[in-house]
């Protein structure tokens, strides 16, 4: 949870500039840097963010492999998650009150295996490109 609104956007600055350190590049931090970019920039964030994670995993040595880096399915999955939690809350709130209510709704990452099985999303072809969940069904406008 997040005490103050610089506090998120320090982060951002960080992940953008590729001076977050590696060990603070969570999940929690993953879906406020989405969530930053979801409210701040609507129509260029899907782009943002995908090639924000792979521009900062390629500045700290994560190489992109069938087995590990980026992952387009997993990163697409966040996307329109977080976006379904725009659309369905009071986007007038705080920028610190909609962080930190994200983080209770979805700061565990196990969600995922709700719409995907392990077999599935773990695959190389979910990694390189978007699978459609095999477990439940998403609304697929926002992907």
């Amino acid at each position: 949870m997040y005490s103050t609104e610089n506090e998120i956007i320090e982060l951002v600055k960080a992940f953008e500039n590729c001076t977050l350190a590696r060990s603070y590049w969570t999940h929690p931090a993953h879906l406020t840097v989405a969530l930053w970019y979801l409210i701040d920039q609507p129509l260029t964030a899907p782009d943002q963010i995908r090639f924000g994670i792979q521009r900062y995993n390629q500045a700290h040595g994560i190489e992109s492999t069938s087995t590990s880096g980026y992952h387009e399915t997993i990163t697409r999955f966040w996307i329109h998650l977080i976006q379904n939690y725009l659309d369905r809350i009071n986007v007038h709130d705080s920028l610190l009150s909609l962080t930190n209510q994200l983080m209770n709704d979805y700061s565990d990452p196990i969600v995922l295996f709700e719409y995907y099985s392990r077999d599935l999303i773990f695959s190389p072809e979910a990694r390189s490109r978007w699978i459609e969940p095999n477990l439940k069904s998403l609304n697929y406008a926002r992907l």
